[in-house]
């Protein structure tokens, strides 16, 4: 190996130097770094054009094991095809994977570890030899993989076989960690004639986004705040290039960040968190964004040709994971098997009947969650019952020839995976009007920065009416309760689940509730003691919530691009 210590070194030092990185200091501890081998870089140093490299990405799996139920948006109705199931994922990955051994790398996005029946009842621990199974080289922590708490993702993640980047998550500085970088913000591959740089960043609004609770003893910030840093670091010491930016932030903020000067000179942004599916790369003022779906359904192909270090050509596609084009890998189908087994009774239980497909791609309202928050309403009559804007959950099809779909006690922990407490509290009609403002905020901001990655927040026994293009505080146009007129000086009563770590006066981001009190009945039984007793069920779009300026069944935040959810 030609590789001359002391020169790298002595590069290394003069240019923390000069642009004053040294206090970088134990963050790049534990980076992965390929050092090449002589062949290579003799190649490299003629300059030898057509090496080629394949990058395999999926993200936002959400512990989909098995192959469901997907949804499609085909002229302007929605389609369903089974697809997903990670033994089908490994197969096609391994076809793939084959097309170009020596130089294919294979990532995660994050939110792994969270989002079904068998995660949530291990705390991620069963799907720890899944995950290895597949080789991963690079996983990233998504939003949800805080859910079992700082020290449960740290266990999780750090039992994956892959290397792990982030560069905008730190300990707290009152804990033995002192500030430090949890997982190193970047990761080298010295692939196909050239090194490739990758950075690692997650939502920096995770602590309002989750319950508190989940984040406790993590700091987070904009990937702004050290992008450029890290860049021109993999640039001029590591000698990169072509780099890349992982990101779980939805693909609003990521298109923000392709817009943002501060990632100038980044390739591509591999984006995940909001499940949007980028067909073709999103080209930003300052590098390009694709993101690839969720649940195991989809695989993202990024075929790259490299001519003297640099990107010459690109070829990105979206691909289904077929079940019947790639049948399930028997090895890790034996595996899934196992996860699953300690939990098989309880989570096959069926638990309810829905004669429409039970839905939750649509950013306003769903029939899904129009179903959970009838049933909150029902079960303790508040005016107002309230779900947060979760996104994950694959849908639920109703076969014609059938009439009903049963629903299961799995497919409740998809819908909720968290099966959190219910509260209730009193609020004035000007609290409501105010916190729906917030919502609207959280999700259409003008800033893709200060964008949550949720949807619009779930009701019942409320219709509101607003105009996404609107300014911050002008986009609700009326709200009723009841069918009435909101009055902004009455006194209304809500029920939502509890968030944990929120203060006691805090419910579903509603500040400063009047008598809150915590209902001793889990969301969960709820759901079930409803389906008992209210199936089948038929839930649909009722134009809860209806904006002026886009048609209910809006399928993306992401405004202003020729991008379109398909």
């Amino acid at each position: 190996m030609t590789y001359n210590k002391n020169e790298n070194d002595n590069s290394r030092r003069n240019f923390l130097k000069k642009t004053a990185l040294a206090g970088i200091g134990t963050s790049l501890a534990g980076v992965a770094s390929a050092i090449p081998n002589s062949e290579n870089r003799i190649n490299s140093a003629k300059g030898i054009s057509g090496n080629k490299f394949t990058i395999l990405f999926t993200s936002d799996i959400h512990a989909q094991l098995h192959t469901h139920d997907e949804f499609f948006w085909e002229n302007e109705n929605p389609v369903y095809k089974k697809r997903g199931g990670l033994a089908v994922l490994k197969t096609m990955i391994n076809h793939y994977h084959k097309q170009n051994p020596e130089n294919t790398i294979l990532i995660d996005g994050g939110d792994y570890f969270h989002g079904s029946g068998v995660a949530s009842l291990s705390e991620g621990e069963a799907l720890i030899p899944i995950i290895n199974d597949f080789n991963y080289d690079l996983i990233l922590p998504g939003n949800w993989e805080v859910v079992y708490k700082k020290k449960k993702m740290l266990y999780d993640m750090g039992h994956a076989n892959a290397a792990k980047i982030c560069a905008n998550m730190w300990h707290k500085t009152n804990d033995e960690n002192n500030g430090e970088l949890i997982y190193p913000p970047y990761w080298v591959k010295y692939i196909a004639g050239t090194k490739v740089g990758f950075i690692g960043y997650t939502d920096h609004l995770i602590p309002k986004r989750q319950s508190p609770a989940y984040s406790e003893g993590i700091a987070f910030k904009h990937a702004d705040f050290n992008a450029a840093k890290y860049i021109k670091l993999l640039k001029e010491v590591e000698g990169c290039g072509i780099i890349f930016i992982v990101t779980h932030m939805g693909l609003a903020q990521q298109v923000g960040l392709a817009n943002n000067p501060a990632v100038e000179g980044a390739d591509f942004i591999l984006g995940a968190d909001t499940h949007e599916r980028v067909r073709e790369p999103i080209i930003g003022k300052y590098s390009k964004v694709i993101e690839c779906g969720a649940f195991g359904s989809f695989l993202g192909k990024l075929d790259i040709e490299v001519e003297n270090g640099k990107i010459k050509t690109h070829d990105y596609q979206l691909l289904d994971v077929d079940p019947v084009k790639f049948p399930a890998d028997k090895d890790l189908l034996a595996k899934i098997e196992k996860a699953n087994e300690p939990y098989k009774a309880q989570l096959s239980k069926v638990i309810g009947t829905t004669t429409t497909p039970l839905v939750r791609y649509f950013v306003m309202e769903t029939p899904m969650d129009n179903m959970i928050t009838d049933a909150i309403h029902w079960k303790f009559k508040p005016d107002i019952a309230l779900s947060n804007g979760f996104r994950f959950c694959q849908p639920l099809y109703v076969d014609p020839k059938k009439g009903n779909a049963e629903i299961t006690k799995e497919f409740l922990w998809n819908m909720l995976p968290v099966d959190s407490e219910a509260r209730t509290g009193i609020v004035t009609g000007k609290q409501i009007w105010n916190w729906l403002e917030k919502e609207l905020q959280n999700a259409f901001a003008k800033d893709p920065s200060k964008r949550f990655g949720g949807w619009f927040v779930r009701f019942a026994g409320m219709q509101v009416n607003f105009t996404i293009g609107n300014e911050l505080g002008k986009r609700v146009n009326w709200v009723k309760i009841k069918g009435m007129p909101l009055d902004l000086e009455k006194e209304y009563s809500i029920v939502a689940c509890e968030r944990e770590g929120d203060p006691i006066d805090t419910l579903c981001r509603i500040e400063k509730v009047k008598n809150p009190k915590m209902l001793g009945v889990l969301m969960h039984d709820v759901i079930e003691e409803y389906l008992s007793l209210h199936s089948p069920v038929s839930p649909k779009l009722e134009m809860r919530a209806t904006a002026t300026d886009h048609p209910p069944t809006l399928l993306t935040q992401l405004q202003g691009t020729t991008y379109e959810f398909r």
